[in-house]
C-alpha cells in the first residue's frame, strides 16, 4: 500500500540537526507488522503513525527500527509540527496535548518520571559516577561535568546489559542558558545513541529541579546533531518544548 511520511527535524530550527523522525498521516492504523517494517526501512530513531478519531483527536504509536515504543517526545514533537495545530494525541501512556506558544514554540504535556536513586551495579561502564538512578523505563547516570558527557565513549553491550529502555548521562550545563546536559543510549531498542531524546526530559525535569530549585530549565542534549529541550515542571506532569523544521516528504510504493 503507498504510503506518504513527512521527515521532521525535531528540537532544533535548523535542518539537519535536532533528532530526525517520520511521521505518516493515516485514516487508520495499518498492520503492526507493516508499520515495524516502515520504521526499519525509513531507519529513524523513530517512525510515528498518526491514526484519525472521530472526535477530533488522534491516536499516535512510535516505532524504533526494532520495536514498538511506549512514550517518544521527539516524533510526538514532529507529529505536532506536521498537523500544524493544537492537537490531542491518544497513546498507550495517556493523552498528551500539544500546543504552539506565541514564538512558534511547540509544547507537549507529557508525565514526569521522577527518577529514584538505586545502587549502581559492578557492570555500569562508567569510571567517574556521580549519581545512579532509575525511572519507569530508563536509567540515569549523573557524571561530573559537562565535558564528561560530551567526552564520554560507550560501550554499547555493557550499557544494554543494564536493561533499559534507554541509559541517560547528564551533568549540569556549563554554558549561559543552559541548566543540563545529556547524552542518550538506546542499543536494547536499536538506537546505539539517539541525537534529542524528549522523554528522558520527562527525568532530566525532576533530577535537575531537585538540583537547581527552578521548574523552568532549558536542557541540551550533545549528540553529534544536537538538540535543545525547555522543560516546564507542573505537579506530575511536565511540558516539554521544542522547535522543528520539515526536510523532506517520502512516498513508500511496496
Amino acid at each position: 500500500m503507498p504510503l506518504e511520511l513527512t521527515v521532521v527535524d525535531a528540537f532544533t530550527d535548523r535542518p539537519f540537526s535536532g533528532n530526525p523522525a517520520a511521521v505518516a498521516l493515516v485514516d487508520r492504523f495499518p498492520p503492526d507488522e507493516l508499520m515495524q517494517s516502515v520504521a526499519a526501512e525509513v531507519n529513524l530513531s523513530e517512525t510515528a503513525f498518526v491514526a484519525n478519531r472521530s472526535d477530533g483527536d488522534h491516536d499516535l504509536r512510535w516505532f524504533t527500527p526494532l520495536v514498538e515504543v511506549d512514550l517518544c517526545g521527539h516524533a510526538t514533537l514532529a507529529a505536532a509540527h506536521v498537523l500544524g495545530r493544537p492537537v490531542r494525541f491518544h497513546t498507550r501512556k495517556g493523552a498528551l496535548a500539544c500546543r504552539r506558544d506565541a514564538d512558534g514554540l511547540v509544547e507537549m504535556d507529557f508525565p514526569a518520571d521522577p527518577p529514584e536513586p538505586a545502587v549502581a551495579p559492578a557492570e555500569v561502564p562508567v569510571d567517574d559516577l556521580r549519581w545512579f538512578g532509575r525511572g519507569r523505563d530508563d536509567v540515569v547516570i549523573e557524571l561530573p561535568s559537562a565535558e564528561a558527557v560530551r567526552s564520554y565513549q560507550p560501550d554499547l553491550a555493557r550499557l544494554a546489559a543494564l536493561g533499559s529502555r534507554a541509559v541517560v548521562l547528564t551533568a549540569a550545563g556549563d554554558r549561559p542558558g543552559v541548566d543540563c546536559v545529556s547524552r542518550v543510549f538506546g542499543p536494547r531498542v536499536g538506537i546505539p545513541e539517539d541525537p534529542v531524546t524528549g522523554s528522558a526530559h520527562c527525568c532530566l525535569a525532576v533530577l535537575w529541579s531537585r538540583r537547581t530549585g527552578k521548574d523552568r530549565l532549558v536542557g541540551y542534549q550533545a549528540s553529534r546533531r544536537g538538540g535543545t529541550v525547555h522543560m516546564a515542571l507542573d505537579g506530575d506532569r511536565v511540558r516539554l518544548g521544542g522547535r522543528a523544521v520539515t526536510v523532506a516528504e517520502l512516498r513508500l510504493v511496496a
